[in-house]
């Protein structure tokens, strides 16, 4: 299944379609292989004004495309199936990036034997940093998670788990931008607290926020080590950690990510 000649179809591009699009243009995918739809004529005429991509109605795209990418939000992917589903030959691939939403879902909506790639992406694929983790529905073969992996890499790092944990990676990646981005603004607001300015609050927290992340990314250590090589004893990190466990910091997030988790499940069960 090589690139070149799969036409792939964003069914409903919003802002992870988009995403996709892009990323997928960057990485040199022929913009003649590339189809769109969009519910709204103005938000049609944006992305071919933006990318140059051919939109088209849904049914176009189904007709056109080897691979349709399915980014519609959950709520909407029950109506938009009840159109394209028995327009669907079988021999398509279709990846949802609807979150929460389980491949059998779509199975009961589509043609016996269709396959079904769930992918879960994030944000920072717009800086081509995006964590995405792909999982194989009934149908789907390893060629398939081969070319899924294939339109999704270009955008940053790739993995591939049971879906059966995808709730759970919802959880961490796919909303775990903006944990990050909450402690950036906190952080900042204390920098201002202890009479810096907004700006250099700014740029001393982002610097530090980006380079932590490159190390624990490319020392290979475990971010306790890491940790414990800027707490020395009596200082001052010690003082601000105390102060975070006092906090329940920890406590806080674990709590976060499985409210998240759960989430997604009742995404999934209302859109059932």
């Amino acid at each position: 299944m090589g690139s070149a000649r799969h036409t792939v179809a964003v069914i409903g591009a919003g802002k992870i379609g988009e995403l996709m699009l892009s990323g997928l243009l960057r990485s040199g995918w022929p913009v003649e292989r590339l189809l769109a739809t969009a519910r709204r004529p103005a938000r049609a005429e944006e992305l071919t004004a933006r990318y140059g991509v051919r939109v088209v109605d849904n049914l176009t795209a189904v007709d056109e495309a080897a691979v349709l990418a399915v980014s519609v939000k959950p709520q909407d992917a029950a109506t938009l199936l009840d159109e394209i589903g028995p327009k669907v030959p079988a021999d398509k691939l279709v990846i949802s990036l609807c979150a929460g939403l389980p491949t059998t879902f779509f199975a009961r909506r589509l043609p016996e034997g269709t396959p079904v790639v769930r992918v879960m992406t994030n944000t920072p694929a717009l800086v081509d940093e995006a964590m995405t983790a792909i999982s194989a529905g009934a149908h789907a073969t390893g060629e398939h998670l081969a070319l899924a992996e294939e339109m999704f890499k270009p955008l940053g790092s790739t993995v591939r788990v049971p879906e059966s944990q995808q709730d759970a990676v919802t959880a961490l990646s796919g909303s775990g931008p903006a944990y990050f981005y909450l402690l950036v603004e906190a952080m900042i607001d204390a920098g201002i607290l202890l009479g810096l300015p907004r700006q250099v609050a700014h740029e001393l927290i982002v610097q530090t926020a980006i380079g932590s992340a490159v190390m624990l990314r490319d020392s290979g250590e475990h971010p306790v080590k890491l940790r414990e090589a800027v707490t020395s004893p009596a200082g001052t990190t010690i003082s601000a950690i105390r102060e975070l466990e006092k906090h329940g910091v920890r406590a806080a997030l674990l709590a976060a990510l499985e409210a998240a988790r759960d989430r997604a499940r009742e995404l999934a069960a209302q859109a059932d």
